[in-house]
């Protein structure tokens, strides 16, 4: 999830009551809700390289447990230098409690969208992800932006009209509430869009894997993805309809082996990607001076402009002179990114 979310969460989690355990028991949630986003610093070496390290070791349940160690013990060493202040004690077994807490929630946000998380790293790099919410879910920050500012809001006008000042928790379980319900509502959609896709043929052909990704905006909104032997078909598909219309679906057809695909999967570039992307679709272009090849992940066709997009260019020969990734967009013709050619 972005990090609005993770933070209002942190806050949501603060207002529930746990503020009350111990002394900057909010500033240790923030902090935590955020820190296994600490691995942003590979982007400067490149899309490839943040790709292959993002929600790698800092987003594992031994990476999450050992930030929450060092964050527990900086807020207990610094926090024990403060000036003491009117409130809870402060207590390092609760800090602990709230460091784990903050990036096991950050971790579980992340689980349930479509670019998943790598649990068991280092001892294993497989992928896991629940496919329900979007990267970034405006309803689910309208939620959650409602639970927290509501309390806020009626706390004022009860003051205003000479009722005794209250810290109600109601507001940050309000807030959680919501976005759990929400979660469910976005879960049976998703098993339900899934059982509509796989009850087709796909030209002829049954499927061997489908998934189905969320729109941002309406939660019965869904972009279908599906695996046949020879293509993988992109349609779209709602949870409140009957049915899906397969013929509605864009093909995207197989290719078949070649020296520059195989060329390509080889390299830097293309064995990062092919251990993150989960539909990838290449195609093979051969010019003037080489061949240039193509893999996007069509699982990011609906939000990213046509998936997350390698490309590798290279001459007659078969040697590499550009690898590339980007985050997706339009590609028309020989352009670098997006939207299939039929």
């Amino acid at each position: 999830m972005d990090n609005l979310t993770h933070t209002l969460t942190a806050i949501a989690l603060s207002h529930a009551g746990l503020r009350r355990k111990t002394r900057f028991a909010t500033l240790t949630l923030f902090a935590a809700s955020n820190l296994p986003d600490l691995d942003i610093v590979s982007g400067f070496w490149g899309n490839a390289t943040y790709l292959k390290y993002h929600r790698g070791i800092t987003h594992s349940f031994l990476g999450i447990s050992l930030l929450a160690f060092l964050l527990a013990l900086a807020v207990y060493f610094l926090g024990g230098k403060a000036k003491p202040k009117p409130g809870p004690p402060l207590s390092l077994r609760w800090l602990l409690i709230l460091a784990w807490l903050g990036t096991a929630t950050h971790l579980l946000m992340d689980y349930t969208n479509a670019y998943g998380i790598r649990p068991f790293l280092p001892f294993s790099g497989r992928w896991y992800a629940w496919d329900v919410m979007p990267i970034v879910d405006p309803w689910l920050l309208v939620l959650l932006g409602i639970g927290l500012g509501l309390p806020a809001l009626l706390r004022l006008v009860s003051e205003e009209v000479g009722a005794r000042k209250t810290r109600p928790a109601w507001g940050g379980v309000l807030a959680l509430s919501a976005m759990a319900c929400l979660w469910g509502l976005h879960d049976v959609a998703h098993r339900r869009v899934l059982g509509l896709l796989q009850a087709h043929t796909y030209s002829e052909q049954d499927p061997v894997r489908v998934g189905a990704f969320p729109s941002p905006v309406n939660p019965f909104a869904w972009t279908g993805v599906v695996e046949t032997d020879s293509a993988y078909a992109l349609l779209p598909a709602n949870a409140l309809a009957s049915d899906v219309d397969p013929q509605s679906a864009l093909q995207f057809h197989k290719p078949e082996g070649s020296p520059p695909l195989d060329t390509a999967m080889k390299t830097r570039t293309g064995r990062i990607f092919m251990d993150f992307a989960r539909f990838p679709w290449a195609r093979v272009d051969e010019n003037e001076e080489g061949f240039e090849v193509e893999i996007r992940d069509l699982r990011f066709s609906s939000t990213y402009g046509g998936g997350f997009v390698m490309v590798v260019e290279m001459d007659k020969a078969l040697r590499v002179l550009s690898e590339s990734f980007s985050f997706g967009g339009p590609r028309v013709g020989r352009s670098r990114s997006g939207a299939v050619e039929e």
